[in-house]
Parts: structure tokens; C-alpha cells; sequence
């Protein structure tokens, strides 16, 4: 087994498991790595790591270090939001990610339902999928400079809830135009693009973000890839690796890859 996850969320933030049972999971799967990125502390996202976690959850991470250190290595990172202003300077890899859009101090989750994603390309952009996606995007293009990650998560992440199509033409002219000109402007930093099964472990899709356009897009790129499972539960861990490993190289799975990037 040379498979590794680097994108784990645990009971500190919005996973369901402890990262001690998460360690012992990797082993039992033949892991020789597994990362932490717990969520990063945000005023509007009560799921997601509050301030009094954060030192306990790095001390854990710590500790669980050194007593697996002859079993498994382990690294500690955190998933930092855009809008996220807490130090990362604590952690060994950063990965980067947008979840949210902002109008003044409201803030609207891409993420969490269906529902709230319609109501809010509504409200926000009169039903306009596009403009949300141009938005959308921009911030995604300007995660680097925001953020410093090593990771680019989910480049896509408003593709969940339209796996079918029914909601927005991922063809269209607009939405390839704002994706592609995010990755244009993340090509040449210093970052790896995830291929992400987290949607297929929680039930929303049956493929991995990116789509294939982009996934094809970054492959012509040369841009670096890895393969994680954003896992909230262990039981999928290294959900759909076997099926999508492929599309990553080797090489992604190791430590290095991640650190040197």
C-alpha cells in the first residue's frame, strides 16, 4: 500500500472521528503517511474549528508524532479559508480553499445544500449561475497570494450539487472562461491541485472534483496533482482511491511531494 491522505478533518473541527482513530485507521489500511488539515477558525463558521481548538488540536497532532513515529508518518496542516485571518505559521502545509461568498459581513456557504446554493445565485446574482461562478473563481485564482497553501482544494467545490448539468451548463463560454483563468493565474505558484472524492464519500456525486475538462486543462498545464478523499469519517479515508488513483502520480502519496512542493 503507498497510499496517503492529506486532507482529514477530525472531531476538533467537523470530522466525526478522533485523530488518534483516524491513525489508527491509516495503519490498519497500510498507510505509511497521513496528513491533518483541520478546518480553519472563521467568526461565521460555527462547525468548523473554534479558537479554543486550535492549540489542543496542534498539541494532539504532536503527540500523536511521536507515538506512531515508528508506524506512520504524520503531518499537521490546516484547510485555511479565504476568509480566514488565523496564522498558519504553527503548521507544516496549508491547503487552500473557498467555501464561502461575501456580500459585506454576510456570507454565503457554497457548500451545505442545494437549497442554499439556488437561494443564493437568487438573492446575490439574480439567477444569474455564471456570475456566481465568475466570483467564484476569482477568489479561487487568488488563493496563493491569500492564503500561501500548498494545496488547492476543490477547485470546483460549486459543482456539487450539479453533477447532472441541471443547474448550470459547465460548458458554457462564461463559466470555462472564469475556471480557466483560474488556473491561469495559479499555474505558476508554487501549489498542487487536488483531485478531491470527498463529494462521492458523502453521498453528492459519483466522481471527484475537477471535472474532466479541468482535470484535462490542468494535466496540459503540467501543474501538480494529488489525490485526497477530504475525509470527515474513516471509514472512507482513501475513498475511490483504487478507482482514481490513476490520475495522480505515484509520487503524489509521499510526504515530500506535499512538503517540497
Amino acid at each position: 500500500m503507498y497510499f496517503a491522505n492529506y486532507h482529514t478533518h477530525t472531531t476538533f473541527c467537523d470530522g466525526r472521528d478522533t485523530p488518534e482513530q483516524l491513525v489508527q485507521e491509516a495503519i490498519r489500511l497500510g498507510c505509511p503517511a497521513l496528513g491533518f488539515s483541520g478546518h480553519s477558525y472563521t467568526p461565521y463558521e460555527a462547525a468548523w474549528m473554534p479558537k479554543e481548538n486550535i492549540r489542543p488540536y496542534q498539541a494532539e497532532i504532536r503527540r500523536l508524532q511521536a507515538v506512531y513515529s515508528g508506524q506512520i508518518r504524520i503531518l499537521l496542516g490546516i484547510e485555511q479559508d479565504y476568509y480566514s485571518d488565523e496564522a498558519t505559521d504553527a503548521y507544516e502545509y496549508v491547503i487552500g480553499a473557498v467555501h464561502n461568498l461575501r456580500r459585506g459581513g454576510e456570507y454565503r456557504p457554497l457548500d451545505y445544500t442545494r437549497d442554499r446554493l439556488i437561494a443564493t445565485v437568487n438573492d446575490w446574482f439574480g439567477g444569474d449561475w455564471y456570475a456566481l461562478a465568475e466570483e467564484y473563481y476569482a477568489l479561487v485564482g487568488d488563493l496563493y497570494e491569500k492564503t500561501h497553501c500548498r494545496v488547492i482544494a476543490h477547485f470546483d467545490l460549486i459543482e456539487k450539487f450539479n453533477e447532472a448539468g441541471d443547474l448550470f451548463d459547465r460548458t458554457h463560454p462564461r463559466y470555462r472562461a472564469a475556471a480557466l483563468a483560474a488556473l491561469d493565474r495559479l499555474k505558476d505558484a508554487p501549489v498542487i491541485f487536488e483531485v478531491n472524492t470527498g463529494a462521492i464519500a458523502r453521498g453528492y456525486r459519483t466522481t471527484p472534483y475537477p471535472d474532466p475538462f479541468l482535470l484535462q486543462a490542468m494535466q496540459d498545464a503540467g501543474v501538480r496533482l494529488m489525490l485526497n478523499s477530504d475525509c470527515h469519517d474513516r471509514r472512507f479515508l482513501l475513498c475511490g482511491f483504487d478507482q482514481y488513483a490513476h490520475l495522480v502520480p505515484k509520487e503524489s502519496f509521499s510526504p515530500d511531494y506535499l512538503l517540497n512542493a
